[in-house]
């Protein structure tokens, strides 16, 4: 097994070619070795401003577009049950994914910001999807250490496929 990225394209800005998917599996694959992670799957979103305004307003509260969204499937909210697979008779239970959660990432927010810091918009998504990857793992970035573990994480691995800035 390995990782591997499910994504759904529900926008019409930028399209989505296999070269920047195979590019955001790469990256997968060297955030996932980085951090011990050598299976599971992730489902990943690319949508527009509109959209990811939505969901920052309706999950977490706040009332404007983001770059990136990370949902966790291992990260249980309080009065939230846990989920827990069983396996039929006939089943393997080694056929059910490892969902390690959803990454949405706004394209809009990513042109804007690849503009803004100067570098390509295939350096930002790579850059938002392994912030994306390292929020379902459970990194935070609330102070300036975890900001700057955070941070050298995301660069090693970009370092590591050459999206550097």
């Amino acid at each position: 097994m390995s990782l591997e990225i499910v994504w759904n394209n529900e926008q019409e800005e930028f399209e989505i070619n296999d070269s920047l998917i195979e590019l955001l599996e790469a990256i997968l694959q060297k955030a996932g070795e980085a951090e011990g992670i050598v299976n599971g799957e992730v489902d990943l979103t690319f949508v527009d401003n509109e959209r990811i305004h939505e969901l920052n307003r309706e999950y977490r509260g706040i009332d404007r577009p983001t770059d990136v969204l990370s949902f966790a499937m291992n990260e249980a909210g309080e009065d939230e049950p846990d989920i827990i697979y069983g396996a039929e008779d006939t089943e393997e239970l080694g056929d059910v994914p490892n969902v390690l959660g959803d990454i949405i990432i706004s394209v809009t927010r990513a042109k804007e910001q690849a503009e803004e810091y100067g570098h390509s918009l295939e350096r930002e998504l790579g850059f938002l999807f392994v912030h994306g990857f390292l929020h379902l793992l459970g990194y935070d970035h609330q102070d300036a250490e975890s900001e700057a573990e955070m941070m050298s994480k995301q660069e090693h691995v970009l370092a590591q496929v050459g999206l550097t800035r």
